[in-house]
């Protein structure tokens, strides 16, 4: 199994996809208050991200925004995925090649076996620009929501639109 990317060859890749992003250092963060905390600008929308599992072990990455109060329960429900539960540290760092904390979209370039399904909020989605960690929670990337999509769809991974509005 091939070592996980680091930052630096993710932004390398999105370089070579031809996609704009602009990436600020800062202190690590492991909760949304925290990066409320170091953000320097207001730079696209700010999102947290779910890995999450259900009894069959099949798994998501749910990208929300960050102050989004989510229900596993209706999460799963609106997936059609039964009851999820978050994944382990060691599932996600298998699957991911990332630790707690440092959960992001672009985490989905180490799921070389297509495993995980990935879920966007429609809110997400209607953004101008996103902003998530680079795979490392010690800094920020922004870029425009559909660069990230393509980007989703270019590692296999074509997002679902999920609609956290509605009922």
């Amino acid at each position: 199994m091939p070592a996980p990317l680091r930052p630096e060859d993710l932004l390398l890749r999105l370089t070579a996809l031809g996609i704009e992003s602009r990436t600020v250092a800062h202190a690590p963060v492991f909760t949304v208050e925290q990066a409320k905390a170091v953000r320097s600008d207001g730079a696209g929308v700010h999102v947290k991200n779910l890995f999450l599992r259900n009894k069959k072990g099949a798994m998501w990455l749910v990208v929300a925004l960050e102050d989004r109060v989510l229900d596993l329960r209706s999460l799963g429900a609106r997936l059609g995925a039964g009851k999820l539960s978050f994944g382990s540290p060691e599932r996600l760092l298998r699957h991911l090649g990332v630790i707690p904390g440092a959960v992001t979209p672009f985490a989905i370039v180490n799921d070389r076996a297509g495993e995980v399904r990935v879920a966007v909020d429609r809110a997400v989605l209607g953004a101008e620009r996103v902003s998530a960690h680079p795979l490392a929670n010690d800094r920020t990337t922004t870029l425009a929501v559909r660069d990230l999509v393509r980007f989703l769809e270019l590692e296999g991974h074509p997002p679902v639109a999920l609609d956290l509005d509605g009922g």
